[in-house]
C-alpha cells in the first residue's frame, strides 16, 4: 500500500445524492473496466442520502480522462453529484504513516445528543492533538418525538493521535459531562477492546436499585441509622469493613424469613435485563462480586442466569440473624482478588474483563479490569474510575463495548 509509482495518479472521488439499490455496484463497475487500484473506500447513509468516497490509483497506462468521463456520465444517469480531487503522492504517503498513530474511541451517550455537545467534545479533542476520523451512530434511529424516559442516544467517534495532556483532557470531558448531562468514554482502540470475555457486576445500586442492607434495616426498625452508615461508606468516608460490621450488628435478632420477603421486592436497574440477555446470547461469562449478601446474589443469579456469585454471608442461628458475617468479608481488596481469580480460571487477560460498580469499595476491581465502569456512582467514584455511565441504563455498557442497537437481538 506504500508503493506509489512515480507515473501513477491518485484521485479522491466524492459522490453524494439520494441512495438507491445498485449505486455502488454501478460505479465500481465503471472502475473495473480500467487498470484502477482502490486504495480506500468509505460509504455512509443519513436519511436516505448517500455519501461515498473512493480513493483510487490510476496506473501510467490508464487514461484518466476516460475514467473520469465515464464516472461522470454514470453519476449523471443515477442523479448523483460527483467531485474529483487529485492527491499528491507525498500527501498520500503522509496519510498512510498517520495510520500508525495510536487509535482511540470516544463514546458519547445520553438521553439525547445535541450539536452543542458534539461541538464541545470536538474542540477538546482538537486542543489535545487528536483528529476525528469517523463518527457512527450506535443507538437506534430516534423517532421525531421521543419523550420516553428510557430513551437513549449514542455516537462513537474514532480518533487518531496522542493526547497532549491526558489528565487535562479527562478533566475537560468530566466537566462537559456534568454541564451537559451526557457521558463521555475515552478508550484505546485495541485488540482487547473487541475481545472482552467476562463481565463482573456489583449488586446493590448497580444490578438492582436498592441497597439490600437498608431494606433489611427497615424491616428491623433501624432504617435511618443504617442508611446513614451506608451513605458514608459509598462516599468512601468510612472503611467498608467497619461500616459493614456496624450495619450488620444492627440486624441482630432479625427473623431469617424476612430475607425472602426482601428478595422478592428487589427491582432491577434500567437496562439490566436487556444487558444480561445480550451478553449471554453472545457467550460472555457474567458474575456478581458484591459487598452485599449472597442470599440476594443467588436470588439474582436464578433470575438473570448469572454464572457466578461472590458476596458476604449473613450468620444465622436458630432462624435469626446473629449480627455477624460468616466467613471472609468481601471488601474492595477482596473484590479485585476475586475478579483476578475468575479471569485466571478462564485463562483470559485482565484486559478482557469488564467490571461495573457504583461504590468506593468497587474501585479496586474497576481498576483491575480492562474496562472499569462507574455506574450512577458518587462524584468521588466517577472521578477515580476510568469510565462512567450516569445518564442512561445499565445496557449502556453495550455501547462502550462497541455494539450497536441494529445488531442487538434484544
Amino acid at each position: 500500500m506504500n508503493d506509489i509509482e512515480s507515473d501513477s495518479e491518485i484521485i479522491l472521488i466524492n459522490i453524494s445524492g439520494s441512495d438507491r439499490p445498485g449505486v455502488t455496484a454501478a460505479l465500481m463497475g465503471i472502475l473495473a473496466d480500467y487498470p484502477v487500484r482502490v486504495l480506500d473506500i468509505s460509504q455512509a447513509m443519513v436519511h436516505e442520502n448517500l455519501a461515498l468516497a473512493i480513493l483510487i490509483k490510476l496506473s501510467g497506462a490508464a487514461d484518466s480522462a476516460a475514467v473520469l468521463k465515464d464516472l461522470l456520465y454514470e453519476a449523471h444517469q443515477l442523479e448523483l453529484r460527483v467531485r474529483f480531487q487529485p492527491v499528491p503522492a507525498n500527501e498520500y504517503q503522509q496519510w498512510v504513516r498517520g495510520e500508525r498513530q495510536s487509535a482511540y474511541v470516544l463514546t458519547l451517550l445520553g438521553r439525547r445528543v445535541t450539536a452543542a455537545q458534539i461541538a464541545r467534545i470536538a474542540r477538546v479533542t482538537t486542543q489535545h492533538a487528536l483528529n476525528i476520523e469517523d463518527i457512527v451512530r450506535l443507538s437506534a434511529r430516534s423517532p421525531l418525538h421521543d419523550e420516553r424516559e428510557e430513551s437513549r442516544a449514542c455516537l462513537e467517534l474514532s480518533l487518531r493521535g496522542e493526547p497532549s495532556d491526558a489528565d487535562a483532557m479527562k478533566a475537560a470531558f468530566l466537566s462537559i459531562s456534568r454541564e451537559m448531562d451526557i457521558d463521555i468514554s475515552f478508550q484505546e482502540d485495541n485488540f482487547y477492546r473487541r475481545n472482552r470475555r467476562l463481565v463482573v457486576f456489583d449488586m446493590d445500586s448497580t444490578l438492582i436499585h436498592e441497597e439490600v442492607i437498608d431494606e433489611l434495616a427497615h424491616e428491623a426498625g433501624v432504617g435511618d441509622q443504617v442508611a446513614a452508615i451506608t451513605e458514608a461508606a459509598m462516599r468512601g468516608d468510612i472503611d467498608f469493613r467497619d461500616s459493614l460490621a456496624q450495619r450488620v450488628a444492627c440486624l441482630e435478632g432479625l427473623d431469617e424469613a424476612v430475607l425472602a420477603r426482601v428478595a422478592e421486592r428487589l427491582t432491577l436497574t434500567e437496562g439490566a435485563e436487556r444487558l444480561m440477555k445480550t451478553l449471554q446470547t453472545l457467550g460472555y461469562r457474567t458474575a456478581v462480586i458484591s459487598g452485599g449478601f449472597d442470599f440476594f446474589g443467588h436470588h439474582l443469579q436464578r433470575r438473570l442466569d448469572l454464572d457466578t456469585v461472590y458476596a458476604n454471608r449473613l450468620e444465622i442461628v436458630d432462624g435469626r440473624l446473629t449480627g455477624q458475617v460468616a466467613g471472609p468479608i468481601v471488601d474492595g481488596e477482596r473484590k479485585a482478588q476475586l475478579l483476578e481469580r475468575l479471569a485466571g480460571e478462564m485463562g483470559i487477560d485482565l484486559a478482557q474483563v469488564i467490571a461495573v460498580g457504583d461504590g468506593a469499595n468497587d474501585l479496586p476491581m474497576l481498576r483491575s479490569a480492562g474496562l472499569g465502569i462507574a455506574f450512577h456512582a458518587k462524584p468521588l467514584v466517577q472521578k477515580s474510575a476510568r469510565q462512567a455511565i450516569s445518564t442512561i441504563g445499565l445496557d449502556g455498557v453495550l455501547y462502550l463495548m462497541g455494539m450497536n442497537d441494529a445488531e442487538n437481538p434484544h
